[in-house]
C-alpha cells in the first residue's frame, strides 16, 4: 500500500480545498427545508461552486471503473439512501432526514471533501437519534488520529460506539485518502481492531465519513448503479470530514464558520496544527 505524504505546500493547498467545501455546506444550508427539491439543492451548490468559489464539482461526471458518469455535482441521500444518492425531482418533507456530499476541486488541483447530516422539520426520535449517534461515531475516530496510531484504533471505535446504541454500521464504503486525487490510499474502514491496519504518520490526508444504520448493516444497489440503500429499508445517516495527521494528532480540515460543534463526547485535547 502506497500512501503519500503530503508536503507543506500540498498540506495548505488542501487546507483551501477543506475550507472552500465546508463552505458549500454552509451555504446550502438554509435551502435544506421542505418542499425543496434534492435537484434544486445541486443547481444551488453547482453554481455556488462554480460562480462564487471558482471551484470544480468532483462528483459531476465522475466514473471510476464499473459505473456509469455521475451526473450531479453533489449527492443527497435521504433517508433510507446511506450513500450516492442522485439529486432530482425528489421533494423534501417534514420528518425526512438527507446527507449532502459535497467533494470540490480547487483551481490548484485539490480535492476538498465532506458530507453532513440536514433533518427536516420535525424528525422522528430515531431519525435525530442515528444522526447524533453516528456524529459521535465520525468525532470519536477523529479522536484516534495521531503518528503512530493505527488505521484499525478509528474504525474500532467507531464499531464499538455505533453497535453500542444499537446500530450496524455498514461495510462496503469507506473513507479514503484523498489530495490532488479524489480517491487514493488508504482505505479507511469504519470497522475493526485496534492496533491493526497501517500505521498513521504526519502528513497523510483521509476523510472519515461512517455510514450508520438504524437497522441492519446490508446494502442494495439502485438500478441507476449509484444509490445504495439500506436493505432492510432502515434509516442511515452519515458525517463526514477530511482529516490530517499532524506531528502531534490531527487537523480536520473541512472547517468553516457553520460546522457545527464537536459533540461533547470528545474532549478536545489534541493539539491543533497552526
Amino acid at each position: 500500500m502506497s500512501i503519500s505524504i503530503k508536503t507543506q505546500e500540498e498540506i495548505e493547498g488542501m487546507r483551501i480545498a477543506g475550507r472552500l467545501g465546508a463552505e458549500v455546506l454552509d451555504y446550502i444550508t438554509p435551502f435544506v427545508k421542505a418542499g425543496v427539491t434534492t435537484g434544486e439543492l445541486d443547481r444551488l451548490c453547482h453554481e455556488y461552486m462554480v460562480n462564487v468559489q471558482g471551484t470544480v464539482p468532483a462528483p459531476l461526471n465522475y466514473a471510476p471503473p464499473g459505473y456509469p458518469p455521475f451526473p450531479k455535482a453533489v449527492c443527497t441521500s435521504v433517508n433510507d439512501v446511506i450513500c450516492h444518492g442522485i439529486p432530482g425531482d425528489k421533494v423534501l418533507k417534514n420528518g425526512d432526514s438527507v446527507n449532502i456530499d459535497v467533494t470540490v476541486i480547487t483551481k490548484d488541483g485539490f480535492h476538498g471533501d465532506n458530507s453532513r447530516m440536514f433533518l427536516i422539520g420535525e424528525p422522528s426520535i430515531q431519525a435525530r437519534r442515528l444522526s447524533e449517534i453516528t456524529y459521535e461515531c465520525m468525532w470519536l475516530g477523529i479522536s484516534k488520529v495521531k503518528p503512530g496510531a493505527h488505521l484499525g484504533d478509528i474504525g474500532a471505535v467507531i464499531q464499538q460506539h455505533a453497535e453500542k446504541n444499537g446500530f450496524s454500521v455498514v461495510r462496503e464504503f469507506c473513507g479514503h485518502g484523498i489530495g490532488r486525487v479524489f480517491h487514493e490510499e488508504p482505505q479507511v474502514l469504519h470497522y475493526g481492531r485496534p492496533g491493526t491496519g497501517e500505521e498513521l504518520k504526519a502528513g497523510m490526508i483521509f476523510t472519515i465519513e461512517p455510514m450508520i444504520n438504524a437497522g441492519r448493516r446490508e446494502i442494495r444497489e439502485m438500478p441507476d448503479g449509484w444509490t445504495i440503500k439500506t436493505k432492510d429499508r432502515s434509516l442511515s445517516a452519515q458525517w463526514e470530514h477530511m482529516i490530517l495527521v499532524t506531528e502531534t494528532g490531527y487537523e480536520v480540515l473541512t472547517t468553516s464558520a457553520g460546522a457545527p460543534a464537536p459533540p461533547a463526547i470528545v474532549q478536545q485535547n489534541d493539539a491543533v496544527a497552526a
